[in-house]
């Protein structure tokens, strides 16, 4: 059955998104909230839908983390309230900053979280006054279409416009190129850490873009053992740890190893600290060359345990593992359930290890610890789009009460954590002579 707004060339895909831009143009803020507002109530309808339809393609994660990021990403995306305009005036003059749309925007989709990044960045490319063309992975197509479908159909009900969001029916790096070099488009935005970032620079256009990360988190002697360890475990096991912000190495302080410990058992942690379980895990999380091995990627505790050939008994949420900071476990992200546990003698060389270990991505970590004075410190020096005090990696990206939600971590381009108003045009008009009533 065909799907709407779903295209078989990069042409058509195209042209039919710059005849909806016209058309989108001419329609108002309101009108764009209307819009989003259907798109809201609409996708509501099909949340387990589409968990159930994108774990059973990617074979990645696990359904219930996933229907708590599409519902997430569905209520609380920013929409047009987050184009605050500006406005200066003097004696003689007055400036007006407003937020317009740069046109046609090609949004590249990662493996790891396709529905509620597409849904996160179409509603804030929308309210921002663009068309899109969404460039799912290949590992995710099928689930985009039906999707895409989902959201031009709810679309062309409210306003008429047809395909002012779109697709390909098939994929591949030869066409997202083609998009992401024509010239008709005018805005890239790119999630994950794959070597298309680095295209998508080369482009010659404006391009939002995230990259590679490795957060590492600290946690010191005058922490709260129990609550770090329970929002580490949060973070590290949500959806098999897929996410690019969760918590993937730990660093902690050699005084509290034992109480640490201690903590995350408590919280259904597996945990290996000796040699021959630690190379026997090594052997299959790690390929020949010493990369995560792919077909692993999301795959949940007990899969990994048996694969590994390691003996256990009862249900896991995470694996903790014992390295030294040059592991591969610590300096490579495995995107699975697994978190390093690094000691470190002080706070400072704490610090020193994460600034190592995050690699100067500057992407996510964070510090747990009741000093004022290091939390400040940490922050300072890590320099991350994202940094956490005391709290989960999830509460990062808004997964925490009342706070926007970002998919979109553009640690490359330097907006970190990317909105509506990231996807517009900041403008700047001047109006000469008196308008003033003060």
């Amino acid at each position: 059955m065909s799907k709407r707004s779903v295209f078989d060339t990069v042409c058509d895909a195209i042209d039919a998104s710059k005849s909806a831009l016209k058309l989108y143009k001419e329609l108002g803020i309101s009108n764009r909230e209307e819009i989003i507002k259907a798109l809201r109530e609409e996708l509501l309808n099909h949340v387990e839908e589409l968990a159930q339809k994108s774990y059973e393609e990617t074979c990645m994660g696990c359904i219930d983390s996933k229907i708590q990021k599409i519902k997430l990403s569905i209520e609380r995306t920013p929409g047009t309230e987050d184009l605050i305009s500006e406005v200066l005036t003097k004696d003689k003059v007055m400036t007006l900053y407003e937020y317009s749309a740069f046109g046609i925007a090609c949004a590249i989709m990662p493996s790891t979280n396709p529905i509620a990044t597409v849904i996160n960045n179409t509603i804030g490319l929308l309210a921002a006054g663009n068309s899109v063309i969404l460039c799912p992975h290949p590992r995710a197509i099928e689930v985009t279409k039906y999707l895409t479908d989902i959201i031009a159909s709810a679309i062309l009900k409210t306003c008429g416009i047809d395909n002012l969001v779109t697709t390909l029916s098939e994929v591949s790096i030869k066409s997202i190129q083609e998009i992401m070099y024509h010239p008709d488009v005018n805005l890239l935005v790119v999630t994950g850490g794959s070597e298309i970032a680095r295209t998508a620079n080369k482009c010659d256009k404006k391009v939002i873009s995230g990259g590679a990360a490795n957060p590492t988190f600290i946690v010191d002697e005058t922490a709260d053992i129990d609550k770090a360890a329970n929002c580490i475990v949060k973070g590290a096991s949500f959806d098999n740890n897929i996410l690019c912000v969760t918590e993937k190495n730990i660093v902690i302080v050699e005084t509290i190893y034992e109480k640490f410990k201690e903590a995350l058992e408590k919280e259904k942690v597996f945990y290996i600290d000796t040699f021959e379980d630690m190379l026997k895990l090594s052997k299959v999380l790690l390929t020949e060359d010493l990369k995560p091995n792919k077909f692993l990627g999301g795959k949940s505790v007990k899969e990994i345990l048996d694969f590994s050939g390691i003996n256990y008994s009862g249900d896991y949420k995470l694996i903790a593992v014992d390295v030294p900071k040059i592991h591969p476990f610590a300096i490579e992200e495995l995107l699975m359930p697994v978190i390093s546990v690094i000691k470190a003698k002080d706070f400072d060389e704490a610090l020193e290890f994460s600034l190592c270990l995050e690699q100067g991505l500057r992407h996510t970590a964070g510090i747990h610890s009741n000093s004022i004075e290091r939390l400040n410190i940490a922050a300072k020096t890590m320099q991350t789009s994202i940094f956490i005090k005391n709290g989960c990696s999830l509460d990062g990206i808004g997964f925490s009460e009342g706070n926007p939600v970002s998919f979109t971590i553009a640690n490359r381009t330097g907006e970190g954590s990317t909105s509506a108003r990231n996807f517009a045009r900041r403008r700047r008009c001047a109006l000469i002579d008196a308008f003033s009533i003060r």
